[in-house]
């Protein structure tokens, strides 16, 4: 258990550190170039290079320090020690990437895809349960105290960042950062949810026996059996629960169709599943 709980922490500080590497390269890919203030301390890093030509990664360095020890006071050790590892990494790859030859200052552009690469990274890195410091631990702790999703918490707090970039710059742009920080949004909840390819299949069915028993050796998975009445009949059924695999839904389809068809099945996309067979490994109960 030790050893994998150190697995789990690496493997989530790893998650950090790549997600924070691919913040870094949208910021010099695709925001600063097309001058976008997507939200955020590097937003803010964009509009006072807009001003006054400072480094965006010192910037975001020094703005990061005090927010660093709210996030330190508000939640807890564990996260900041990931939020300082993010705090790091980001501005880090903005610094050693700052010549880096592939821009995109063409603001739709920049706006779709940077916004797609943004929240990948903020995804990422928290499905590590970091953060990256700034106004992204702001988000974070809205989260907390609200129970808004983290999408819709960062849209929240870059809203300031896009009303002052449309002074600095011009309205167009700042519309473009709000599509950016919209995208954005969508991603970062996306790759949280890990949304799988699993399905979830529920049969109704007065041949419970069987249906038990083509899962069981067809398939290979557990399910769930459910007493329920028929609405209109008003007899008694069984709906079957079960999460299988994409491929396996469609195997399973075609062999309900031929052995089964006057059994009613619900074929449910899964976003993410947790537990034995799809988290955790498949176990087989041996005979004695």
């Amino acid at each position: 258990m030790k050893l994998t709980l150190q697995t789990k922490l690496i493997i989530e500080y790893l998650s950090i550190i790549f997600g924070a590497a691919l913040v870094g390269l949208a910021y010099n890919i695709f925001f600063l170039p097309a001058r976008l203030a997507a939200g955020g301390v590097s937003g803010i890093s964009t509009i006072l290079y807009e001003l006054y030509q400072y480094n965006p990664a010192y910037v975001q360095w020094l703005i990061n320090i005090p927010v660093f020890f709210i996030g330190l006071m508000l939640l807890g050790k564990d996260f900041s020690l990931k939020t300082l590892v993010g705090t790091f990494f980001v501005p880090f790859t903005i610094w050693i990437s700052s010549d880096i030859p592939f821009t995109i200052d063409n603001p739709l552009l920049a706006a779709i895809y940077g916004g797609i690469l943004l929240g990948i990274g903020l995804g990422i890195v928290y499905r590590g349960k970091g953060s990256t410091g700034g106004l992204a631990t702001v988000a974070q702790i809205v989260k907390k105290f609200t129970g808004l999703s983290s999408g819709y918490s960062q849209l929240i707090v870059d809203g300031l960042v896009v009303i002052t970039s449309a002074f600095v710059f011009n309205l167009e742009l700042a519309l473009y950062a709000m599509m950016a920080i919209y995208v954005t949004s969508k991603v970062i909840d996306f790759v949280q949810l890990q949304t799988s390819p699993s399905k979830l299949v529920l049969i109704i069915t007065e041949q419970e026996e069987k249906i038990q028993t083509i899962i069981k050796e067809e398939i290979d998975r557990g399910l769930t059996k459910i007493r329920s009445i028929g609405g209109f009949s008003n007899q008694e059924k069984t709906m079957i629960f079960c999460v299988v695999e994409q491929q396996e839904a469609v195997y399973l389809k075609k062999v309900l169709q031929e052995q089964e068809p006057a059994s009613f099945v619900v074929f449910l996309n899964a976003s993410e599943i947790l537990g034995r067979g799809f988290s955790l490994s498949k176990f087989h109960e041996t005979a004695r």
